[in-house]
């Protein structure tokens, strides 16, 4: 057991297992005979950080009583895992961008490609959203990045360049789309990006990618 010294609260260490410290209070029946009410108190002591209808997130120690709010991505990343698992979830489009740091801004929507289709979930915690995209993740090209909350998996440059070419208005910020496209497309290595395009049918988003490119370098 892990004790909260500030709130003097036992904080069970199955909860610390969760995958980037998410949980739902159906997955903890077997530790709580009424998970619910026990969820509802950690949130009370400030122990579990409410994030969304049914889902929670553990809070830093370090942060136990003072404002704490997840980072979106990691947060969609956590919910999405809860639902389906870390390693059938993985975070895409402009959210790998904003997660790989081509994307400066704040979003208002989070991606996650998923093996099976989810409604969307809006956050209870900010004005945001986490949209789910149904996408076979064992042939996406991903890699584990860590995050606040712990790893996750995240598209690696080429494959954002990829799906960002083919649906930049996905995630609602296609103002940004171009410039990631751009920082991203001069940290990947041209064979495999091509590699990519090839293997899945996306020789038309390359080509798109390098007009776009080609034309970002002659305005700079």
């Amino acid at each position: 057991m892990l004790v909260d010294r500030r709130l003097k609260t036992l904080l069970p260490t199955e909860l610390w297992r969760a995958p980037l410290r998410t949980v739902r209070p159906q997955d903890l029946a077997g530790i709580y005979a009424q998970p619910r009410p026990e969820v509802a108190r950690l949130v009370d002591q400030g122990v579990l950080h409410r994030v969304a209808h049914g889902y929670y997130i553990i809070v830093p120690p370090d942060h136990v009583g003072r404002t704490w709010l997840p980072g979106l991505e990691a947060a969609a990343a956590g919910i999405a895992s809860s639902i389906y698992g870390p390693d059938q979830v993985i975070v895409m489009g402009v959210s790998a961008a904003r997660v790989l740091g081509a994307v400066p801004r704040a979003l208002a929507t989070a991606v996650v490609a998923v093996p099976s289709q989810h409604r969307p979930i809006t956050l209870t915690d900010r004005s945001a959203q986490v949209r789910f995209v149904r996408r076979d993740t064992d042939t996406l090209d991903a890699e584990r990045v860590e995050t606040p909350l712990g790893p996750a998996l995240v598209t690696t440059p080429e494959q954002t360049v990829l799906d960002l070419a083919r649906r930049p208005g996905l995630g609602n910020a296609e103002a940004e789309v171009r410039s990631a496209i751009a920082t991203l497309y001069r940290r990947s290595d041209s064979s495999r990006l091509a590699q990519l395009a090839a293997d899945q049918g996306s020789a038309a988003a390359l080509r798109r990618v390098e007009g776009w490119v080609g034309h970002e370098f002659r305005r700079t």
